[in-house]
């Protein structure tokens, strides 16, 4: 479905060949045990048991699949499909550059269990500069950073890993498949928490891998088979039905994220405005080049953590939460997790509401955060 639009592409990605009196997407199978066959056992379905075999998964997975250009396998959350690959392909002795400035929990990962295991860990800012590659095994960056928002060149950095004998895996997580696709850019490894913008709405978690390398699909197929860290049909059902609309999330989302850094852009009382979208953001060239959208996410610093609250607080349409990319406008203060971010920095994720009243709202609510 390559020479479809995205919204098309959306819309059909994963469904089954139409049957008279079946419907489109099917509904979610819910199954532990399946009947196997007294004599072939196993090998006569595709369902044996319900951790390694689901049909509802499957359809998921030729979804996210065809939207990323891989394989894929999907995983019970974003952080157990970014695990899952650095505990398959790692072992003691290699080297791995992860993100200095990247989701903190997989740094915390890395330095609490990698780096125990004799796993060598080193970050990298992800607009670099980056060390020679030479003896690392994996170089996995997410690009756009979460939450600052930079930028790295996908397809220069995979010509210097491969070049080195590396592996170059991209957190999609931000960007989504629709906003770029790293497996085109020469990436061997596609992973994302499909529980932010991909799905959209808040309900569910979900992690996902794709790749078109089959031994590198099959060696995360089987740790994820061990460990069970499979979503659940209800999930992953949720998940596909909400890949329709996509397109039209991200569409809006992005168009307001544009009018919102205008506004900021033009406030002193504003400091620190990032996304990538914007001429004279650092990340603009390459983001520009090599993303199809920009995401509906930006970053800015209202100067202190008690201006952030009485911001977050006086607006109505802005609500304080964690996590981005869901049909609402929220507000994080990264600081509160354990980001090394200032006090006062806010990641601003755009939602659905119509651009006008998103503007009108973030501008009043930032005049009375203003007030002592």
């Amino acid at each position: 479905m390559t020479d479809l639009g995205d919204g098309t592409r959306c819309v059909r990605a994963g469904l089954p060949e139409p049957a008279p009196g079946d419907p489109f997407l099917p509904g979610p199978v819910l199954a532990a045990p399946y009947h196997l066959d007294p004599w072939q056992g196993p090998a006569a379905s595709p369902n044996g048991y319900g951790r390694p075999d689901n049909p509802t998964r499957r359809l998921l997975e030729a979804a996210v699949g065809e939207l990323e250009g891989g394989e894929c396998r999907v995983f019970a959350s974003g952080q157990a499909a970014i695990t899952g690959v650095l505990l398959a392909l790692l072992r003691p002795g290699d080297t791995v550059l992860l993100p200095s400035d990247g989701y903190f929990p997989v740094r915390s990962f890395a330095t609490d269990v990698l780096g125990t295991m004799g796993v060598r860990v080193v970050f990298v800012p992800t607009a670099g500069p980056y060390p020679s590659l030479d003896g690392v095994r994996l170089v996995l960056v997410e690009t756009p950073a979460n939450p600052g928002l930079d930028v790295v060149d996908v397809a220069v950095l995979a010509e210097q890993a491969h070049a080195a004998g590396a592996l170059l895996a991209v957190d999609n997580t931000t960007a989504t498949p629709l906003g770029q696709r790293p497996l085109d850019l020469g990436a061997d490894l596609v992973v994302a928490s499909g529980t932010k913008a991909l799905t959209g709405h808040s309900d569910l978690l979900l992690g996902y891998l794709a790749s078109r390398n089959t031994e590198l699909v099959e060696a995360v197929t089987l740790w994820r088979t061990t460990t069970g860290s499979v979503p659940g049909a209800f999930d992953a059902w949720l998940a596909h039905r909400s890949l329709a609309t996509l397109d039209l999330r991200l569409a809006r989302q992005s168009a307001n994220a544009a009018a919102v850094a205008d506004l900021l852009a033009a406030r002193a009382d504003v400091s620190g405005l990032r996304w990538p979208g914007r001429p004279d953001d650092p990340a603009y060239a390459v983001a520009s080049a090599q993303m199809r959208r920009m995401p509906g996410v930006l970053s800015f610093d209202l100067g202190d953590a008690d201006r952030v609250s009485r911001f977050v607080e006086a607006a109505r349409l802005v609500a304080a939460a964690t996590s981005f990319g869901g049909l609402h406008t929220t507000a994080d203060r990264r600081a509160q997790w354990g980001d090394d971010t200032s006090p006062g920095f806010v990641r601003l994720s755009c939602g659905v509401e119509d651009t006008p009243d998103l503007v009108a709202d973030i501008a009043a609510a930032l005049d009375a955060a203003g007030e002592a």
